[in-house]
Protein backbone atom coordinates (compact mmCIF):
# COMPACT_ATOMS: atom_id res chain seq x y z
CA UNK A 1 0.00 0.00 0.00
CA UNK A 2 0.90 3.92 -0.68
CA UNK A 3 -0.05 6.89 0.57
CA UNK A 4 -0.73 10.29 -0.92
CA UNK A 5 -2.13 13.59 -0.62
CA UNK A 6 -4.04 15.29 -3.08
CA UNK A 7 -5.06 19.22 -2.74
CA UNK A 8 -8.24 20.66 -4.19
CA UNK A 9 -9.14 24.24 -3.84
CA UNK A 10 -12.53 24.23 -1.96
CA UNK A 11 -13.84 26.20 -4.33
CA UNK A 12 -13.72 24.08 -7.50
CA UNK A 13 -13.78 20.59 -5.73
CA UNK A 14 -14.38 20.45 -1.88
CA UNK A 15 -14.61 17.99 0.67
CA UNK A 16 -18.20 17.91 0.80
CA UNK A 17 -18.22 17.54 -2.55
CA UNK A 18 -16.44 14.88 -2.25
CA UNK A 19 -18.55 13.04 0.20
CA UNK A 20 -21.76 13.58 -1.82
CA UNK A 21 -20.29 11.41 -4.70
CA UNK A 22 -19.48 7.59 -4.53
CA UNK A 23 -16.08 7.82 -6.24
CA UNK A 24 -15.11 11.26 -8.16
CA UNK A 25 -12.38 11.29 -10.78
CA UNK A 26 -9.60 13.30 -9.95
CA UNK A 27 -9.12 15.61 -12.91
CA UNK A 28 -7.04 18.87 -14.21
CA UNK A 29 -4.10 17.60 -12.84
CA UNK A 30 -1.55 18.99 -15.79
CA UNK A 31 1.89 18.82 -13.69
CA UNK A 32 4.23 16.13 -15.04
CA UNK A 33 5.64 15.23 -11.74
CA UNK A 34 1.97 14.92 -10.29
CA UNK A 35 0.93 12.74 -13.13
CA UNK A 36 3.33 10.44 -12.63
CA UNK A 37 2.42 10.35 -9.16
CA UNK A 38 -1.35 9.47 -10.36
CA UNK A 39 0.06 6.60 -12.60
CA UNK A 40 1.60 5.03 -9.78
CA UNK A 41 -1.69 5.13 -7.46
CA UNK A 42 -3.23 1.70 -7.06
CA UNK A 43 -6.29 0.62 -5.77
CA UNK A 44 -6.71 0.44 -1.90
CA UNK A 45 -4.21 3.52 -1.87
CA UNK A 46 -4.83 6.03 1.15
CA UNK A 47 -5.22 9.39 0.13
CA UNK A 48 -5.34 12.70 2.58
CA UNK A 49 -7.62 15.41 0.75
CA UNK A 50 -6.08 18.68 1.54
CA UNK A 51 -7.77 22.21 0.80
CA UNK A 52 -5.35 24.78 -0.33
CA UNK A 53 -6.31 28.00 -0.81
CA UNK A 54 -6.94 30.16 2.69
CA UNK A 55 -7.52 27.08 4.71
CA UNK A 56 -4.76 24.77 3.98
CA UNK A 57 -5.54 21.76 6.03
CA UNK A 58 -6.31 18.06 5.85
CA UNK A 59 -9.90 17.80 5.89
CA UNK A 60 -10.32 13.95 4.64
CA UNK A 61 -9.29 10.42 4.04
CA UNK A 62 -10.14 8.99 0.79
CA UNK A 63 -8.51 5.58 -0.93
CA UNK A 64 -8.34 5.33 -4.50
CA UNK A 65 -11.17 3.01 -5.82
CA UNK A 66 -9.56 3.06 -9.47
CA UNK A 67 -6.06 3.39 -10.76
CA UNK A 68 -4.57 5.62 -13.46
CA UNK A 69 -6.60 5.30 -16.85
CA UNK A 70 -6.63 7.82 -19.72
CA UNK A 71 -8.28 11.34 -19.47
CA UNK A 72 -11.10 11.52 -22.12
CA UNK A 73 -10.81 14.34 -22.21
CA UNK A 74 -7.05 14.67 -23.29
CA UNK A 75 -6.46 14.22 -26.84
CA UNK A 76 -2.52 14.43 -26.23
CA UNK A 77 -3.43 11.22 -24.45
CA UNK A 78 -0.60 12.07 -22.04
CA UNK A 79 -3.00 12.82 -19.10
CA UNK A 80 -4.34 10.15 -16.70
CA UNK A 81 -7.15 10.33 -14.02
CA UNK A 82 -7.55 7.96 -10.88
CA UNK A 83 -10.68 7.61 -8.96
CA UNK A 84 -11.18 8.47 -5.49
CA UNK A 85 -13.86 7.25 -2.63
CA UNK A 86 -14.12 9.07 0.69
CA UNK A 87 -13.41 7.10 3.54
CA UNK A 88 -13.38 9.45 6.74
CA UNK A 89 -13.87 13.32 7.52
CA UNK A 90 -10.90 14.67 10.00
CA UNK A 91 -12.01 15.15 13.45
CA UNK A 92 -9.35 18.02 13.67
CA UNK A 93 -8.54 19.15 10.21
CA UNK A 94 -4.30 19.51 10.65
CA UNK A 95 -3.09 22.54 9.01
CA UNK A 96 0.19 23.49 6.86
CA UNK A 97 1.05 25.94 10.14
CA UNK A 98 0.48 22.65 12.38
CA UNK A 99 2.13 20.26 9.68
CA UNK A 100 4.95 22.73 9.34
CA UNK A 101 5.53 22.81 13.57
CA UNK A 102 6.21 19.13 13.33
CA UNK A 103 9.71 18.26 12.75
CA UNK A 104 9.36 14.49 11.66
CA UNK A 105 6.89 15.86 8.83
CA UNK A 106 9.48 18.83 7.09
CA UNK A 107 10.85 16.64 4.66
CA UNK A 108 7.45 15.85 3.02
CA UNK A 109 6.09 17.32 -0.39
CA UNK A 110 3.56 19.63 0.74
CA UNK A 111 6.38 21.28 2.67
CA UNK A 112 9.38 21.38 0.02
CA UNK A 113 7.05 21.31 -3.00
CA UNK A 114 4.39 23.00 -2.05
CA UNK A 115 2.59 24.02 -5.35
CA UNK A 116 2.62 20.24 -6.34
CA UNK A 117 -1.01 18.93 -6.42
CA UNK A 118 -0.39 14.86 -6.06
CA UNK A 119 2.58 14.07 -3.76
CA UNK A 120 3.68 10.55 -2.09
CA UNK A 121 3.81 10.44 1.50
CA UNK A 122 5.89 7.99 3.46
CA UNK A 123 4.05 5.57 5.78
CA UNK A 124 5.34 7.55 8.85
CA UNK A 125 4.29 11.11 7.50
CA UNK A 126 1.24 9.33 6.67
CA UNK A 127 0.52 8.06 10.64
CA UNK A 128 1.59 11.07 12.00
CA UNK A 129 -1.02 13.37 10.29
CA UNK A 130 -3.78 10.76 10.47
CA UNK A 131 -2.68 10.72 14.10
CA UNK A 132 -2.69 14.46 14.32
CA UNK A 133 -6.58 14.87 12.35
CA UNK A 134 -7.76 11.83 14.84
CA UNK A 135 -9.36 9.67 12.85
CA UNK A 136 -10.96 7.20 14.39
Amino acid sequence: MHYWLVKSEPGDWSWQDQLGVTSEPWDGVRNFQAQKNMRAMEVGDKVFFYHSGKERAVVGLCIVARASYPDPEDATERFCLVDLSAIETAASPVTLAAIKAEPALAEIALVRQSRLSVMPLSEQAFQHIYNMARFA
